[in-house]
């Protein structure tokens, strides 16, 4: 393999094949409140202290979402703190970023959130050949007895998986 000119830094993972990937925020509840249809990278549009913000962990996605506004995705309501080591320049905590998409992307997005019912919800922030990207999905909201069961059939998963260890050891 060829060695990468000096002033490059790229983060490889341990096999050296792929880019390490490093999670900065999840929205964990995404899943427990919508079915997730269809997942899209999207790089987004940051200052330079929000990045550092980024990095240092002070992004929170929980009860964000994306829209589409004149041909172009924002993510609303995207927590992301203040740098400590900025100055008074630092932006709004909770201004809208816009999110980088391909035009067919954003088109095919368009078409389906104006069905009833669908929405954009950001998943995770997270870094990839240090730059930061935000995995955005087409979801539809569950009801509440959706969520029921699914809460039932992940215990019914962890009880047969705990019983099939069980038989495993006794044998």
């Amino acid at each position: 393999m060829a060695r990468q000119p000096s002033g490059t830094a790229r983060q490889v993972s341990r096999q050296g094949e792929e880019p390490a990937i490093r999670n900065f925020a999840l929205n964990r509840q995404a899943g427990h409140y919508y079915h997730l249809l269809e997942k899209f990278e999207a790089g987004i549009e940051l200052s330079g202290t929000e990045v550092k913000s980024i990095r240092d962990g002070k992004a929170n996605l929980k009860d964000s979402y994306a829209v589409v506004k004149d041909g172009q995705v924002w993510l609303i309501d995207c927590h992301v703190g203040a740098y400590a080591a900025g100055s008074y320049l630092n932006p709004d905590s909770l201004r809208d970023r816009r999110l980088l998409l391909h035009r067919q992307q954003i088109d095919k997005l368009t078409g389906r959130t104006r069905e009833k019912g669908l929405t954009i919800v950001p998943l995770r922030l997270y870094s990839k050949n240090n730059l930061i990207k935000c995995e955005i999905a087409l979801a539809k909201g569950k009801t509440v007895w959706d969520r029921r069961e699914t809460l039932r059939r992940r215990t019914v998963d962890r009880e047969t998986e705990h019983d099939i260890r069980e038989h495993r050891r006794k044998q």
